[in-house]
């Protein structure tokens, strides 16, 4: 969602797909892009026509575990392809970026962006957690 908001990915009406439902990432994923006031799908490896239903997709996210499964002609024109695939990446790259007009690479996208969530958060947690101490009465 930070990758989305630093680059000014219009959510509000747009059709997002979401490849994997995993609880690590599909499904809280699909949960924010919905109070976002996406339009979500929520897909897997199975779904029948996978490839036109991501077609469809104004913003793609690819977290299904299959390197190279989304192919470049499954990518609408001008959409937004979001690749969380480790370590090769879920989106076949090269023809994906013909068509995209943003595209995470893999490596080097959704990884680092990871870890600096993480350390964002933890630094959260650690000034709540001292405002918490200092905030506290002594009995």
């Amino acid at each position: 969602m930070e990758l989305l908001g630093r680059h000014d990915v219009a959510l509000e009406g747009a059709e997002a797909v979401v490849v994997g439902r995993s609880d690590l990432v599909g499904k809280p994923l699909a949960a924010l892009l919905l109070a976002a006031n996406a339009t979500v799908t929520v897909c897997h490896s199975r779904t029948r026509d996978l490839a036109e239903v991501c077609r469809r997709a104004d913003v793609l996210v690819a977290a299904v575990g299959r390197p190279r499964l989304i192919q470049g002609d499954w990518v609408k024109p001008g959409a937004t392809v979001i690749d969380v695939g480790s370590p090769v990446g879920d989106v076949d790259f090269e023809p994906a970026a013909e068509r995209a007009a943003l595209i995470t690479p893999v490596p080097g996208g959704v990884g680092p962006m990871t870890i600096a969530m993480l350390l964002r958060n933890t630094l959260l947690a650690a000034q709540a957690a001292a405002q918490q101490a200092v905030g506290a009465t002594w009995t």
